[in-house]
């Protein structure tokens, strides 16, 4: 797995370099080199957040933490990222090596595999909005107007699809569609 830390408003210590990395490594059984992992370090006042993201193969995972102490937030990240990959096992075991994530899941639960969970996602409404062009700017002010966490619309400047999101620190968020990833 590539590896690539980057510290936002703090400068990391090699020993918090090592420690990441070595936390991490314990998903090399689940993906393979070929896989990236972007970790990002950010100190704000006291708080200091940690955001793992590994892409692999169009499938992406994402967690974030923030805690008073860098260490803590990284062990909270690398929890919730455990949990993600143990919730999506079946459909990780399709894409990635079957053998791997058992072995990983044998190890995380002592050699005890509990009974899996058969999720059924049931879709309660169907919308249709129209996708006016528009910029990022006025997608945002739409979305406040009408009290949502998001909003789909027609970028005005590229033409393409895109969604504006709320994050849960209060900022904004872009999804744009990038056809380069599989």
């Amino acid at each position: 797995m590539n590896i690539t830390i980057t510290g936002r408003k703090v400068s990391l210590k090699n020993n918090f370099k090592q420690l990441v990395e070595k936390k991490l490594s314990r998903y090399d059984r689940i993906f393979d080199e070929h896989a990236e992992a972007h970790v990002v370090v950010t100190v704000e006042h006291n708080r200091q957040t940690v955001e793992i993201t590994i892409r692999q193969k169009g499938m992406i995972y994402r967690a974030e933490a923030t805690d008073f102490e860098m260490n803590d937030a990284l062990d909270q990240v690398i929890s919730a990222l455990g949990r993600q990959i143990r919730k999506n096992k079946t459909r990780l075991e399709k894409k990635l090596h079957s053998g791997a994530l058992r072995d990983y899941v044998e190890d995380y639960y002592n050699g005890e595999i509990p009974e899996p969970q058969s999720i059924e996602y049931q879709i309660a409404r169907t919308k249709k909005v129209p996708v006016k062009p528009m910029h990022i700017d006025e997608a945002i002010l739409q979305m406040n107007l009408l009290g949502h966490q998001f909003y789909m619309f027609r970028d005005a400047e590229t033409e393409e699809i895109a969604v504006v999101y709320k994050r849960h620190n209060g900022d904004y968020g872009l999804l744009e569609p990038n056809e380069d990833e599989e």
